[in-house]
């Protein structure tokens, strides 16, 4: 290895580390929110890109079937609930209709664009509101009725979500994979090194997210619920906090997060049904070495498991996924003689 297959490799590892970052970061919010070890993000993140291939077809994509599907299930859910409290049918009609509206609005929208085809911006964009709307759903279809259940069977329903959302990639997608056209086309020579325009955005992506994601938390009135709903779930409840609504936002910024990382990567790699699985624990790697509560932590262990995968790629290539997911033994081992051990929780 040389100075310039190490700036390659290191250039490579950044890149990658950036898009782990993101879902590292989602994980680690959706944990300090809901208590849920959320398996099935790296799934927003190949719905997120293998819409956007559809849309360039100039066909509807899948995942707005499903959608409609996963709406009229959680409708008659709130529907049901709204009866059970009220024993009032308008009641319970206008709690079924509110969570149609944003489904069944997005879902009509991409009926009309998609055979225009549009630009591919604006086809982004309708993918990231697709799979965006995906993520209350999930939470009020699969952990609502369970967001009081230990974290032992939260992470046993993320398992069950995980495998119905990849079998339903694949009935909606099928097996065949798909390469995203770039978004930007540049190609920038710095000596050896060859910087692509996707790598750029990546990056530039990455940094801002992070940066309107500290803001929010930080500035505005929803991002502070969140916080306290993460530090002190009953306390916020008692002062007035929703925590299913807080349960909602937290799973639509995971989806968020998840949708524009599939359109990120989807340029630089073919994304198959099952994809984000692998990325998405990759990502979750990242969440655990900084203890599934600290997103600073969980920045700085993504950008070093982009490394670490990138390097050993290049010296061993057939085991850099072993390689990758061994690091999270050791950190396991440390956090566990650093805490101590307790009783679970009732």
């Amino acid at each position: 290895m040389d100075f310039s297959i190490a700036s390659i490799l290191l250039l490579d590892g950044v890149t990658n580390g950036a898009i782990y970052a993101l879902l590292g970061l989602a994980t680690v919010l959706v944990f300090t929110v809901t208590r849920v070890i959320f398996i099935p993000q790296g799934e927003f993140v190949a719905y997120g890109a293998l819409t956007l291939a559809i849309l360039q077809t100039g066909k509807i994509p899948g995942t707005v079937w499903l959608l409609l599907i996963l709406a009229a299930i959680a409708a008659a859910m709130d529907g049901v609930g709204a009866w059970r409290r009220h024993h009032n049918a308008l009641a319970a009609l206008k709690s079924a209709l509110k969570t149609l509206v944003i489904p069944v609005v997005v879902a009509g929208l991409t009926a009309w664009a998609a055979p225009l085809q549009m630009p591919l911006l604006l086809q982004a964009l309708l993918s990231v509101c697709i799979v965006t709307a995906f993520g209350p759903l999930v939470y009020r279809v699969a952990y609502q009725s369970l967001a009081d259940a230990s974290p032992l069977v939260l992470l046993i329903v993320s398992v069950g979500v995980h495998f119905a959302m990849t079998g339903l990639g694949l009935l909606f997608f099928g097996a065949e994979g798909f390469r995203n056209p770039s978004f930007w086309d540049l190609r920038m020579s710095l000596g050896a090194l060859t910087l692509s325009g996707q790598a750029i955005i990546i990056m530039v992506t990455s940094v801002a997210l992070i940066v309107l994601l500290w803001l929010f938390f930080e500035r505005s009135l929803y991002g502070k619920a969140l916080r306290a709903t993460a530090v002190n779930r009953l306390g916020a409840r008692l002062m007035g906090i929703s925590s299913q609504s807080a349960g909602q936002l937290t799973f639509a910024m995971a989806a968020l997060i998840g949708a524009l990382s599939g359109l990120l990567i989807g340029p630089t790699t073919t994304i198959f049904y099952d994809s984000g699985f692998l990325i998405g624990l990759k990502g979750f790697v990242a969440a655990v070495a900084a203890g599934l509560a600290s997103y600073p932590g969980a920045l700085l262990g993504a950008l070093f498991v982009g490394l670490v995968e990138a390097f050993a790629s290049f010296w061993a290539s057939a085991f850099k996924e072993v390689i990758v997911f061994t690091l999270i033994l050791p950190v396991l081992l440390w956090r566990s003689l650093q805490g101590g051990h307790s009783d679970e929780e009732h």
